[in-house]
């Protein structure tokens, strides 16, 4: 029986772990992250089953950022690709750089050069660049055609994670995308391989397979077959006030260890109420976890005075909590 490598459970009676994450130069990124236990056996089962596990629910719901707090503590390379409307599965390969070919095939005219010189440093091969699927896959294959074509560079590791170790990969908000893309997603996680343009061998996984995690907002209905594929997690915040205050407090507290509880909570009520406003009107995008901790940020970023805070929270909720209005005579 094959043994995979997995997240342990968190051992002290907590129903979660926390994950302390490095923060960049000139980011505001949250150093810190609550994973969750049925988070962790969602993460678990992905790994042992190799398939992707799909993150569904709203925005602020710490989707993004529960992948790398998994390769955190899993020790991988974590590798992140967003999704918008223009990305292809193609992008998620590898990227050709005609642009840049051009360019050369043009100097290369104005300088002159010899035929062989110039079918040489035309070759197609030195102008694919390894998307986010390759470096999963294969990071030292990627490493090496990156160092070909000298103008890409490996994905930055901020928390120290070891692509020897394997990697997580997020695909990130992939409801963004035309059905194309998961469908062609598919057939590249099923085969494990793929050949990009130029290449003579085909891009093959090395090593531990790469945890896959996809998330969607749910702004586009994913195709039936991609769904099938895919183990689904579903991240919502809770429903009833108080287990939602205390939730918010809990996290609130991992982030902004100083702050009172007191003043926590009485963020926490401020969204609740926002929250419920927007459910009642049906308005969207519902203001969540994310806009509580923008709350809290700015209100403790702007002053020390507990006097202050208080009346800076109500304030600044204005603009935190409440990112859509009903417009007139609207139901």
């Amino acid at each position: 029986m094959n043994t995979y490598q997995r997240i342990e459970l968190p051992k002290d009676g907590k129903f979660w772990v926390k994950v302390t994450l490095a923060t960049g130069q000139d980011r505001i990124d949250d150093q810190a992250h609550l994973l969750g236990v049925e988070e962790i056996h969602a993460i678990n089962a992905a790994i042992a089953s190799g398939r992707p596990l799909l993150v569904r629910g709203e925005p602020g719901t710490g989707k993004s950022q529960m992948a790398r707090a998994a390769a955190k503590l899993l020790n991988r390379a974590f590798v992140r690709h967003v999704v918008d409307s223009h990305t292809e599965s193609r992008d998620l390969l590898w990227q050709y750089d005609a642009v840049h070919r051009l360019a050369e095939a043009q100097l290369a005219g104005a300088l002159r050069q010899e035929p062989e010189t110039i079918r040489e440093g035309l070759s197609v091969s030195r102008f694919i660049q390894p998307g986010p699927m390759w470096w999963a896959f294969d990071w030292q294959g990627a490493l090496e055609q990156a160092r070909h074509t000298g103008t890409v560079a490996e994905p930055e590791q901020l928390d120290g994670g070891l692509w020897k170790n394997g990697s997580v990969l997020l695909l990130d908000e992939i409801d963004k995308a035309e059905t194309e893309v998961p469908n062609g997603l598919l057939e590249v996680l099923g085969n494990r391989c793929f050949t990009p343009k130029g290449i003579g061998n085909a891009v093959r996984m090395t090593g531990n397979l790469p945890l896959v995690i996809i998330t969607t907002n749910e702004e586009r209905t994913l195709p039936d077959p991609f769904l099938r594929r895919c183990l689904v997690l579903f991240l919502e915040l809770p429903e009833e006030k108080e287990t939602l205050l205390d939730f918010l407090v809990e996290r609130g507290q991992v982030h902004f260890p100083k702050a009172s509880a007191t003043f926590l909570r009485e963020a926490a009520g401020l969204l609740y109420t926002q929250r419920r406003k927007a459910l009642d009107t049906r308005i969207s995008p519902l203001p969540g976890q994310a806009e509580y901790l923008d709350l809290l940020r700015a209100v403790l970023n702007l002053t020390s005075s507990a006097k202050e805070r208080d009346e800076l929270l109500k304030i600044l909720a204005g603009f935190t909590l409440n990112k859509n209005r009903a417009r007139p005579g609207s139901a």
